[in-house]
């Protein structure tokens, strides 16, 4: 139980993130809503936040995590270290030159990052000052990654799993700063946000540096070389950073193009951030967990090990990802309406983003396979089929986007909403290819516990949902709009607890989990 404890530790750090997120976003909705500035701060946000996410939640780690657990393993610490300072050398290097050039082009790239800002000229201006605030952020972050993939090989998850506490609590600071002065949906608290995410990035730095000099492996700075190893990782990080980073690639995709539409991209983003709860909490603990786990195992040739550990991380990773997706999809007026309506986020768009949320959870279950079954290619240092795969997934979300956008304006139905159906759409089909690759290699095979558990969590899934809709129903004079926050978020409390009930109560009466494998997964129990 041993992976499941690991688990726990980085997904509950995760959820202690992601409630600091949710408290963080419940409050730039309220000053900021889906207007012009918050869109012009989403893209700014976006930019940086998507290396954030490709480097720091696994992608980089894709490549790094495997070459630097053999060091490690095979030729000691003196060995590793060596690799990882050479490593963030380089990575310093060519981040440094891109975040310079970025600077000095933004309103340039600001055409391509956001093409239909252009036509107001407040928002495209107001977007390129933003971002150019934001840009050095990536820097800090390439460190940031870099030790996080060190510290996660030895067996340290706390410090990397934390970094997104740090974002969030100097972000609502600064939300708290602009109420405080007063600004709501104005371009003064864009820029004090803009100007708190760099702050963050020199903050999560300072906390991996502690956690690296607390496991006694602090790096050096060196001037970059080309070595053996820096050409290794660059072939495997290359293909490794576009296949575990395509939903977020996505993502951004999606950006670019809902810029067309007014209020867009602030909505994408609202959805987005609530969705991507359960897929933080359960699929980035099971891929930075499970790559160093699976990696070791194929190194002592412990076949059986490693498929025991992908079956046990798909069948976590679905028991908590199939619930909050029906979840997320049958009540999502009720979930956006508690978090969100409030101040400059009005009505409309609770009812905007509440139809994207229900589509992108529909994705839900197959972001998280995703993250369950790359670490099987990682581990084997083959990012070259991931990566394959991912390029048809994002070539079938982007043509899928930009079709089903214009002919939805087109018809008169939401535009964005034809991105959320194309995301979700190639999420499945990047899903779907590399499960079916592993297959035919068999280097996923499914164990009996997990043939029989998946239909079980299906069937306790759709009960909890039609236990979720008639809950609702019920309480819907306390969800209204004109309810205090109180009312409506008790009720919301009550909607998710009676569905928890009943998921867990079948769950528990048809052996899919046991109270003994409860204690151990949170901790309480001995491993074995």
């Amino acid at each position: 139980m041993k992976l499941y404890k690991s688990f726990a530790t980085v997904g509950g750090l995760t959820l202690l993130s992601r409630v600091f997120g949710f408290m963080r976003d419940i409050l730039i909705a309220a000053t900021l809503g889906s207007g012009w500035v918050a869109d012009a701060f989403v893209v700014a946000f976006r930019f940086p936040n998507l290396f954030r996410r490709l480097f720091g939640e696994g992608a980089f780690n894709s490549a790094f995590v495997p070459i630097f657990a053999k060091k490690l393993e095979g030729e000691g610490r003196d060995a590793a270290r060596t690799f990882a300072e050479d490593a963030m050398a380089g990575l310093l290097f060519v981040l440094l030159i891109v975040t310079i050039v970025a600077e000095l082009a933004m309103p340039f790239l600001m055409y391509g990052l956001a093409p239909g800002f252009d036509s107001v000229p407040e928002k495209f201006d107001l977007a390129v000052l933003l971002t150019q605030i934001t840009m050095p952020y990536l820097l800090c972050m390439s460190l940031v990654a870099l030790m996080s993939g060190a510290l996660n090989s030895m067996g340290r998850f706390v410090e990397s799993a934390s970094v997104s506490i740090v974002l969030n609590g100097v972000m609502m600071i600064a939300t708290l700063i602009s109420l405080w002065l007063g600004y709501r949906a104005e371009p003064e608290a864009g820029v004090i946000q803009a100007w708190a995410v760099f702050v963050a990035g020199i903050l999560q730095l300072a906390l991996l540096m502690w956690g690296m000099r607390q496991a006694g492996f602090t790096l050096g700075f060196k001037r970059p070389r080309w070595t053996k190893d820096v050409r290794h990782l660059v072939r495997l990080g290359i293909p490794g950073v576009i296949s575990g980073g395509v939903t977020q690639i996505n993502i951004a995709i999606g950006t670019v193009i809902a810029s067309m539409q007014p209020g867009a991209v602030s909505q994408l983003y609202y959805a987005d951030r609530i969705y991507e709860l359960p897929l933080a909490i359960v699929g980035i603990a099971v891929g930075i967990v499970l790559l160093p786990d699976v990696a070791r195992q194929l190194r002592a040739g412990d076949r059986a090990g490693v498929l025991d550990s992908q079956n046990r991380s798909l069948e976590f990773a679905l028991l908590l990802t199939i619930p909050a997706a029906l979840a997320l999809a049958v009540i999502p007026h009720d979930i956006v309406r508690v978090l969100f309506e409030r101040g400059a986020f009005t009505a409309s768009d609770t009812d905007s983003t509440a139809v994207l949320l229900s589509i992108f959870a529909l994705g839900l279950p197959a972001f998280v396979m995703i993250k369950v079954f790359s670490p099987a290619y990682f581990a084997r240092e083959d990012t070259t089929t991931p990566m394959r795969y991912a390029a048809i997934s994002l070539t079938a979300n982007t043509v899928g986007s930009i079709v089903l956008f214009f002919l939805f304006r087109h018809l008169g139905i939401m535009p964005q909403l034809g991105i959320a159906i194309a995301t979700t759409l190639g999420g499945w089909l990047n899903a779907y290819l590399l499960w079916s690759t592993l297959a035919k290699r068999e280097d996923f095979v499914g164990d009996a516990r997990l043939k029989r558990n998946l239909p079980l969590i299906a069937l306790a899934s759709v009960l909890m949902a039609g236990v979720l809709l008639m809950v609702s129903h019920m309480l819907q004079p306390h969800l209204a709009s004109d309810a205090g926050f109180l009312r409506k978020g008790a009720a919301l409390a009550i909607e998710v607890g009676t569905g928890l009930a009943v998921f867990g109560a079948f769950i528990f009466a048809t052996g899919v989990m046991s109270l003994r494998q409860l204690g151990r997964f949170v901790g309480r129990g001995k491993g074995g």
